[in-house]
């Protein structure tokens, strides 16, 4: 395992919908590892894993901060994901080029926010869209421009929080898989609000806080009498900060002045045996409860 130094930050209020700590309660207990069938019996670090309960938030108190960002970020795409990873998804980047187009407009001005190793760029890009890109991870960024073969100008090596553009200026952002990393998302929220202008979108893909198969999990948990929840991995890859429901939100919404526009849940397989698979991932699309919630977000 490598070694990581962290500052705690204790979480005084909901970074979603801003109530205090004492709409907080406890979940449980995550490790800076995978965890299995028995972490209990594993050795680790563990921080509490806490959920708002007015508007169903779930984060880590305290937050551990690495002492370098790029302790978390900074290593080689091939150690952060798995091979699936890297193999392109006609589907999907059809998707998010359909979607980017919609919202923005043939000619519009387009910010990827977080290209990971630049698929759905790529797939925009030879779209004829305007577009451009953020990536704060150099290994991720090197990926992205030699091997998917993005013009490296068309990058900003930046995190969100240090990234410079225009007020007003893009017709619709794209945060793909980003928002549940940072300290902040409701800052980062707010950040992309200034650049898109009046009447434009926001489309943010992030963990459901909600999902079935975490709950399936943390039962388990639960009776094994294990003090142990399944929720975020904020201290080992993907380095997941936060879990979010719908109603984070339609509260956020209140505070930044935008409108939750739309909204849907991408089911995932379970990747357990076939005659549990079909049935769950039924359950998941009709109650809501798939992996992701995606959110699009129209700035008032």
């Amino acid at each position: 395992m490598t070694e990581i130094t962290y500052n705690f930050k204790p979480v005084t209020h909901c970074d979603m919908c801003g109530a205090d700590a004492s709409n907080f309660k406890i979940l449980g207990h995550r490790l800076n590892r995978t965890q299995g069938k028995n972490p209990g019996k594993v050795s680790g670090i563990s921080t509490t894993i806490k959920e708002c309960v007015s508007c169903g938030l779930i984060f880590s108190d305290p937050q551990p901060v690495p002492a370098n960002l790029q302790d978390h970020y900074g290593i080689p795409p091939a150690e952060y994901w798995n091979d699936d990873y890297f193999k392109a998804n006609p589907e999907s980047i059809k998707a998010v080029v359909e979607k980017a187009r919609n919202y923005g407009g043939p000619d519009g001005k387009i910010l990827d926010i977080g290209i990971g190793v630049g698929f759905a760029m790529k797939g925009m890009l030879e779209a004829g869209l305007n577009v451009t890109g953020i990536e704060p991870s150099e290994p991720f960024l090197n990926y992205a421009v030699s091997k998917i073969g993005i013009p490296k100008d068309r990058i900003v090596q930046s995190s969100i929080e240090d990234a410079q553009f225009p007020d007003n200026y893009f017709d619709y952002i794209n945060f793909g898989a980003v928002l549940e990393h940072l300290y902040s998302p409701s800052t980062a929220i707010a950040r992309a609000l200034k650049w898109v202008k009046k009447g434009g979108k926001i489309e943010i893909e992030i963990p459901n806080a909600q999902w079935l198969m975490s709950k399936i999990f943390n039962l388990y948990y639960r009776l094994t009498m294990q003090p142990f929840v399944s929720n975020i991995s904020p201290m080992h890859a993907p380095f997941h900060l936060y879990e979010f429901t719908l109603d984070s939100f339609l509260r956020n919404g209140k505070l930044n002045n935008y409108k939750l526009i739309h909204h849907h849940y991408f089911v995932a397989p379970t990747y357990l045996n076939s005659l549990l698979d079909k049935p769950l991932q039924y359950l998941m699309q009709k109650t809501g409860k798939g992996m992701q919630l995606i959110v699009v977000l129209e700035k008032q």
